[in-house]
């Protein structure tokens, strides 16, 4: 079940659902018409492991984003900046950071 940022009130604004990149790497996949066995096969990682990261079960890695990015035409860094957005999202929706005041004040 995807982690609502509304799951914890006052740490993120509105109701967005989460996005696993899974389910980017899954869009991609189906557009151009590749397998996850046969993405797996041609990055030489076990199948089970596009499985797992296709079901938002797996956190794509800096090895993977390498390997996806490769095969697929892209960056590693668009994978892992999904990857990371996601992270830091799916945190922002669970820690109740409204009890930590500020050490210092910045403005930009």
């Amino acid at each position: 079940m995807p982690i609502k940022s509304d799951d914890v009130a006052g740490n993120a604004p509105g109701p967005a659902e989460l996005i696993h990149p899974g389910e980017h790497l899954t869009e991609i996949l189906q557009e151009l018409g590749i397998t996850q066995y046969r993405l797996a096969k041609t990055i030489d990682v076990p199948a089970i492991r596009i499985h797992e990261i296709v079901h938002g079960r797996r956190s794509i890695t800096a090895d993977t984003a390498l390997r996806i990015g490769k095969a697929l035409g892209m960056t590693a860094d668009y994978w892992l900046n999904l990857q990371h957005k996601y992270d830091l999202d799916v945190a922002r929706a669970k820690t109740d950071t409204s009890a930590i005041e500020p050490l210092v004040e910045v403005s930009l």
